[in-house]
């Protein structure tokens, strides 16, 4: 049975904060050490780089739940839905999670070599083009560069770690892992930093950080108890696993490009037309508002196995409860996050002398509104998810094929600049995604607003 609770809550809260403003506890020592231009490769390095968790292609949140599903005592993988559970025989099937593990390196490990190729060839040709004018040490981006590169490539390779520890509900035990490669990374970051080894010193950093987390995550979860079950176990065909696993997850994956062009092309196109300074201010404006991102949604990826759990015992009510109460946090942290980033972030720049400038506040403001809907609509992605089902297919790649399409055409025919990164992705989302999928979630659990009445009580109550 998984059990996850508010200690778990509030060890995600302190893993993803430093995992995603990491990079913001760093400005202080970017902004001040490096100018605008460097910040600028930097804010496109971190772009391109998510390309790697493009090429997980979905397979990782399929995993998870999978994962999840044989330690809630599923006997069988299915393609669609969940098969339910008898309240007699809630033991953990080893042969079949064995059969998952070896999946999951199998697919893994093709990913890794993808990636590497695709870096190494297509991303080293974009960073050379976008080096023809740079006046900073082009050897130390090229250098940071392959470190970067290879780095990424092993976290793809490793990345089924997260979803056995997660599928597994140690929550807590993992974020514990994060909190741990994120402080490691921040201060041997900002040491070289000072140092003088800018882009170097980030990318080394991060290396150091993923090869701690890492191989704590594999001793977490391997312990002698589940090492000793697995060897005695015969594993599932790895094909019956892929099979049941893979229709999902490339709809997933094709889910996560439209996701990739929406939230990620703006930078990767923008970079063409604007200059690397302009890129830094959107740059470091989008990481600031992706903390305030990750903190508001922390409540229910936080529960998301206990939901996926609760989907095999039918609990619908429950699932009410846990949807509504993340989407109230949602909404209270962007209110607080998004006004506290408008009427201080340029303050908080100035007083570290920044040579980077956030972007115009009416800006900044269109982007946490993007934002906001982004996640609200991910909220309930996340809920549909776990009936084991992909209704958002067509829609993402629509929404994604629509991004680039608007992009094109306002930095080709108009003088939008800035203007056209927030409100491309912003148009595409908003005429259907953004509303379409919290509408279907209210629908299923049959949501009122005496429920919503319900669950706003209960938090002012903290219970």
């Amino acid at each position: 049975m998984i059990q996850i609770g508010r200690r778990d809550i509030f060890w995600n809260y302190g893993a993803t904060f430093l995992k995603i403003a990491s990079s913001a506890l760093l400005l202080p020592f970017i902004l001040r050490m490096m100018p605008a231009e460097t910040v600028g490769i930097w804010s496109v390095f971190m772009t391109i780089t998510s390309f790697a968790y493009l090429l997980d292609f979905g397979f990782s949140p399929s995993f998870t739940r999978n994962v999840t599903y044989v330690f809630s005592g599923v006997k069988k993988l299915k393609t669609t839905g969940v098969e339910p559970v008898s309240q007699e025989d809630l033991s953990v099937d080893y042969g079949l999670l064995k059969g998952v593990i070896t999946a999951m390196r199998w697919f893994y490990l093709r990913m890794a070599i993808i990636l590497f190729a695709i870096l190494f060839t297509l991303g080293t040709w974009y960073i050379h083009s976008l080096l023809i004018n740079y006046k900073g040490d082009i050897n130390e981006v090229y250098i940071s560069w392959v470190i970067l590169c290879s780095i990424n490539t092993y976290n793809l390779y490793t990345q089924y770690y997260d979803s056995l520890l997660q599928g597994k509900g140690l929550i807590k035990k993992s974020k514990q892992i994060v909190i741990i490669g994120q402080s490691v990374y921040l201060v041997i970051a900002a040491g070289l930093i000072l140092a003088g080894y800018g882009l170097v010193a980030i990318v080394s950093a991060q290396a150091s950080s993923v090869i701690i987390i890492r191989w704590l995550s594999y001793q977490s979860f391997f312990s002698h108890e589940i090492k000793q079950k697995l060897i005695h176990a015969l594993a599932r065909p790895q094909i019956e696993v892929l099979k049941a696993i893979y229709p999902n997850a490339i709809k997933m994956g094709l889910t996560s490009l439209g996701g990739f062009l929406v939230q990620r092309s703006s930078i990767i196109i923008g970079s063409l037309y604007l200059t690397l300074e302009e890129i830094a201010s959107y740059g470091i404006t989008i990481q600031l508002i992706a903390v305030i991102a990750a903190l508001a949604g922390i409540y229910t990826t936080t529960y998301q196995p206990k939901i996926a759990q609760l989907r095999v015992e039918q609990n619908n009510q429950a699932i009410k409860e846990l949807y509504l109460k993340g989407q109230i946090i949602l909404l209270g942290t962007y209110l607080i996050g998004g006004t506290g980033l408008i009427l201080l972030g340029e303050w908080g720049l100035n007083l570290i002398g920044s040579q980077t400038r956030l972007i115009p506040a009416g800006l900044v403001l269109l982007s946490v509104i993007v934002s906001l809907l982004e996640n609200n609509q991910g909220l309930a992605a996340g809920i549909i998810l776990t009936r084991n089902e992909v209704p958002f297919l067509n829609a993402s790649l629509f929404s994604g094929g629509l991004t680039v399409f608007l992009l094109l055409i306002f930095f080709q025919y108009t003088r939008l600049d800035l203007l056209a990164m927030i409100a491309a992705p912003g148009i595409a989302q908003g005429v259907y995604q953004n509303w379409k999928w919290p509408v279907n979630v209210i629908q299923e659990l049959k949501i009122t607003k005496r429920d919503i009445s319900k669950v706003v009580f209960r938090i002012l109550m903290l219970k």
